[in-house]
């Protein structure tokens, strides 16, 4: 669908903006709102249960925090659902916080406050256009970082007629809605395809391919019955498990000629190697904790990944993807991040199949990741499309080009 351009349009004099409607006005964005910075709370103050949400950048558009704070509470930092908060590090997203009631600010974040309800709808749609602005000029050689004097100072464009911008919110409102339910749509035929994708591998390297196979208890909880022929032994006595040598930032290249990989898998290359051959790589640290991934020819295995070295023959895909079924994060042990426990997984019991079974059932792990793959690559891609579609439309909108009035009208009518 296509939209008109307004009738007439002078220049911004801002390079970003371009021209704007003729009647439209350009002003700083502290003439049309208050910009409130988070607040420095006590750390030892934070509790997991106790307290009021403390909410931080990874809270953002969240309504649980994973932080609470059980100290004095710091009223100049308390914002609510009607708040517009910007992220002030990384790459300076905008949110709310979604929870019911009032939340704690916290530090390297910032809030605006519209001088009317409407005004903080608008700027919550208009603050990404420039903020990326910032973001794309910033130079930084770690964690990009906003301050909130830039926040006050950007540029905002805006009608003077307070109903024209109740008909752009109405649009926005409308249109964003339509993209969002087709983004939800796409996302959760995503989760279903890897679901299906998921539950047709696990279940043939716990089972078998032969559903008329006789079976017998294994005498694990998470394996429950196997394939009566089957092996069910120690995962330390399939492979030995030891973690990657490390790796400096220094010696990682955007190409070379051995590939680097560590808990999320390709992280770059190196000049050197220290693995020659096909493995699985398991992820050991954070979030990444218990990702599995694979390396094949000369590689290097970074301190974040665990290196699973087969003790005899086996079909490495069988291997991994029987790893990645037994849900290895369940098995990290708390430090300041969690961590795998090498020792703990190696005593797990674990399905043993002849060698030319896995390597049939390998056969088929490929087919189904094959099949499967093409769709979810459209499904990226259409996600991709959505988005791209959702932001274009958001910033030609608030910077007036596109005229969106008749249709205001008419859903008045």
């Amino acid at each position: 669908m296509s939209f008109p351009r307004y009738p007439k349009y002078k220049d911004s004099g801002v390079e970003w903006l371009g021209e704007v409607p003729e009647h439209w006005g350009v002003v700083p964005l502290k003439q049309l709102a208050r910009v409130v910075n988070g607040y420095p709370f006590d750390s030892e103050l934070f509790d997991a249960n106790e307290g009021v949400p403390l909410v931080r950048i990874r809270d953002l558009n969240e309504a649980e925090t994973a932080t609470r704070y059980k100290g004095p509470f710091v009223e100049a930092a308390a914002i609510s659902a009607n708040d517009v908060l910007v992220g002030m590090d990384g790459d300076f997203n905008i949110g709310r916080w979604r929870g019911d009631g009032v939340a704690l600010l916290n530090q390297r974040m910032c809030c605006v406050r519209g001088s009317t309800p409407a005004i903080t709808r608008l700027l919550e749609y208009v603050l990404p256009v420039p903020l990326k602005v910032i973001n794309d000029t910033t130079y930084a050689t770690t964690v990009k970082h906003l301050a909130s004097h830039q926040v006050e100072k950007t540029l905002v464009a805006l009608p003077a007629n307070s109903r024209e911008v109740d008909g752009i919110l109405s649009f926005l409102d409308r249109e964003t809605t339509k993209i969002d339910a087709l983004v939800a749509e796409q996302q959760r035929l995503m989760e279903l395809l890897k679901e299906k994708r998921q539950a047709v591998i696990s279940h043939a390297v716990t089972k078998g391919l032969n559903p008329d196979a006789p079976m017998k208890p294994s005498g694990v909880e998470w394996l429950g019955e196997v394939p009566a022929h089957w092996e069910v032994v120690q995962l330390k006595h399939v492979v030995q498990m030891q973690s990657g040598v490390s790796i400096t930032a220094e010696a990682i290249e955007e190409d070379g000629l051995y590939p680097v990989f560590g808990g999320g898998g390709l992280r770059g290359y190196s000049s050197e190697y220290t693995h020659d051959g096909d493995f699985v790589l398991v992820g050991r640290q954070g979030a990444l904790c218990g990702n599995i991934n694979y390396g094949a020819g000369r590689f290097w295995a970074s301190e974040h990944a665990v290196v699973a070295t087969p003790l005899h023959p086996v079909a490495i895909k069988w291997l991994g993807e029987m790893m990645r079924s037994m849900n290895l994060n369940q098995y990290s042990v708390s430090a300041a991040q969690p961590g795998l426990s090498v020792d703990l997984i190696g005593r797990i019991m674990v399905p043993l199949p002849p060698l030319e079974e896995q390597s049939t059932i390998g056969s088929l792990i490929a087919k189904a990741v094959g099949d499967a793959d093409p769709l979810l690559a459209e499904i990226v891609r259409a996600l991709q499309l959505l988005q791209e579609r959702r932001s274009a439309l958001i910033s030609a909108a608030v910077t007036g080009q596109i005229d969106v009035r008749h249709l205001a009208t008419a859903e008045a009518a």
